[in-house]
């Protein structure tokens, strides 16, 4: 006798009186198509590599620039011949090359130190902002390498070198001057770029008796929400007091008013033929901090100009809110009083100076002039 075999199992569908058991379960009826609500989203593939990338850099892995697919002007580290040393200080050494196709001079800066990874890529991500940096005052970054370990920085070539040391105490050169490193001041501003370290030795001259700002090795590029940039990098004998002193403004730093602030001092150098403070600029840091911090901010002597001395006034502000903006200072009588003379490195000079235009859009200008009223 055959066991009696379990009943199949039976769901809850099944158990309903209104079930009704499939005929022919090999028949299907297919689903209809739809299409997504939204379009899926997947991965697209990356571009093709750009055909202007230099095919022998390419093939150069020890010379290699980190963004050749961006460049508007590619210049391989292998065509450039160094001639000579022109500059040395605490962040690198500058030399003299010549492309040996061209016969074009740059200026090449050798950046020191073996960075870490997160501090190289920082320095790579800042150069190649700055070599979009188009202005006729501005010193033209063209292109940075990676080499051996060094950063290097491609530069335009300035012929007269820099203006520290300078003396020039003919008004119309030194109005022309400041109003050349003020427009390239206000370019910079206006991109949310701080330079951080204006001083004489950073505003260089050509033959053709333009002033271009240099040295964006201290640079910071500011997010809108405005970084306090509180890092000790610069100079100090050319830092604002709420800089050196952070107690001074409540622990806020303007670095906008701070490039304002060393503008005055070397503008007032300039001037003078000597550093406008009690105590020298290469004195030490604690006789730098009291007589930047603690005294009242160098005058113009009573025998410049009304014009030159409220120039002076308005930059050199202890409250970085009263500072003027370089926009401000662009409409001050002294840059706009109309005479200009020559700027030469170490005398005033006698030649005429090329105006270049200004094409931005400045403000009004306050309404006040005399600084000191208020």
């Amino acid at each position: 006798m055959k066991p009696i075999q379990p009943p199949p199992p039976t769901t809850a569908s099944a158990a309903s009186p209104n079930h009704r058991p499939r005929r022919r379960p090999d028949l299907t009826l297919p689903l209809p198509h739809r299409e997504p609500p939204h379009p899926i989203a997947v991965p697209l593939p990356l571009p093709p590599p750009s055909s202007t990338t230099n095919s022998s850099s390419s093939s150069n892995s020890s010379t290699s620039s980190t963004a050749a697919t961006h460049r508007k002007e590619s210049v391989n580290l292998s065509d450039l011949n160094r001639m000579n040393r022109i500059g040395s200080g605490s962040g690198g050494t500058v030399y003299k090359v010549i492309h040996r196709t061209t016969g074009k001079l740059y200026a090449l800066k050798v950046i020191y130190g073996n960075h870490e990874d997160d501090v190289r890529r920082q320095i790579c991500r800042e150069i190649e902002i700055l070599r979009d940096v188009d202005n006729q005052n501005i010193v033209k970054c063209h292109d940075m390498y990676d080499h051996a370990g060094e950063i290097q920085v491609l530069l335009e070539y300035m012929d007269g070198g820099s203006l520290e040391g300078t003396h020039i105490s003919h008004e119309p050169s030194l109005s022309d001057l400041t109003r050349q490193v003020l427009s390239g001041i206000y370019y910079l501003h206006r991109r949310k770029i701080v330079h951080r370290d204006i001083k004489p030795s950073n505003l260089l001259i050509n033959s053709k008796k333009q002033v271009k700002i240099a040295d964006f090795g201290v640079s910071r590029i500011l997010a809108q929400t405005m970084d306090p940039c509180n890092s000790s990098v610069g100079t100090i004998a050319y830092m604002s007091p709420e800089r050196i002193n952070t107690d001074l403004n409540h622990g806020q730093y303007d670095g906008f008013a701070g490039d304002i602030w060393s503008l005055g001092v070397s503008i007032l150098e300039f001037y003078l033929g000597k550093f406008p403070f009690a105590v020298g600029r290469q004195g030490d840091w604690a006789s730098l901090m009291c007589a930047i911090c603690m005294s009242q901010p160098p005058e113009a002597p009573v025998t410049a100009s009304r014009e030159f001395r409220d120039f002076v006034s308005c930059c050199l502000k202890m409250e970085p809110r009263r500072r003027w903006t370089a926009a401000q200072l662009l409409r001050h009588p002294f840059i706009t009083r109309g005479s200009v003379g020559g700027v030469g490195a170490g005398s005033a000079g006698n030649s005429q100076v090329q105006h270049p235009a200004t094409h931005h859009s400045l403000p009004p200008p306050p309404p006040r002039f005399n600084s000191s009223s208020s």
